[in-house]
């Protein structure tokens, strides 16, 4: 059975790339989940997909001016809001908080932050983590190949929405090919495994895609609907 992977958390259900989100994933029946880190100002690794919050941008913006924003926004008595971490989690946060049975599928939005993102994940509560039970990912070759300097041994992915740039990833530092789902098939899941390399399928909606890329051996499934995709593929104890 392929991993099954919540894209940025059960999304469908809580807001995307939150602790809530990646826990209700996992009560889902997923094993792990996909999640985006971006950088602030202060160049903490911020898990965010888009690169403004709240009107803010984050490249320009520190942590703790994103907090104070989100914090004036929530409408909640002082008792019960929400801790830094709740309302933006950053990566350590994540590295912390998820035993290694947990998968994680860490994607880097921007180049520039390879090392403080190598530097997180020599956290005690990380070493010894396997290798297959994360992978850092990336639509920016550049930022593979920084990684594989720095780093000749963590496993990288490389993720492709464009036909005409699915080519690359044969001379690509990366152990995985998350392709979206339109680009893939059986043809595409073989070359990768005869190429020594892990196929992953993102973002799968419906339960006939589900079971058509099991069947093929993706090694890996990426949905929004981690409520159906644990339904439909959750291994039966």
């Amino acid at each position: 059975m392929p991993l099954l992977l919540g894209h940025r958390g059960a999304r469908r259900a809580a807001p995307e790339n939150t602790l809530a989100a990646f826990d209700l994933a996992l009560q889902h029946g997923c094993q792990g989940f996909e999640f985006d880190v971006r950088c602030t100002q202060d160049r903490r690794a911020i898990i965010c997909h888009d690169p403004e919050l709240l009107g803010l941008s984050l490249e320009q913006s520190s942590y703790s001016s994103l907090v104070e924003k989100l914090r004036a926004a929530e409408q909640r008595p002082p008792s019960a809001r929400r801790t830094d971490h709740q309302l933006v989690p950053c990566l350590e946060d994540v590295v912390d908080r998820y035993s290694s049975s947990v998968f994680l599928d860490i994607e880097l939005k921007v180049p520039g932050m390879e090392e403080a993102v190598l530097q997180i994940l020599r956290r005690p509560s990380f070493i010894g983590r396997s290798h297959d039970s994360f992978v850092v990912s990336s639509f920016l070759p550049q930022v593979l190949r920084r990684l594989r300097e720095l780093n000749p041994e963590i496993p990288l992915g490389w993720i492709c929405d464009d036909r005409e740039l699915l080519p690359q990833w044969r001379g690509l530092p990366c152990q995985v090919l998350v392709a979206h789902f339109s680009l893939s098939g059986k043809e595409l899941i073989e070359a990768a495994h005869s190429a020594g390399k892990k196929l992953f399928v993102w973002t799968l909606k419906r339960e006939e895609e589900m079971r058509r890329f099991a069947g093929l051996g993706a090694d890996a499934i990426v949905s929004d609907d981690t409520e159906l995709l644990g339904r439909v593929l959750r291994p039966r104890r």
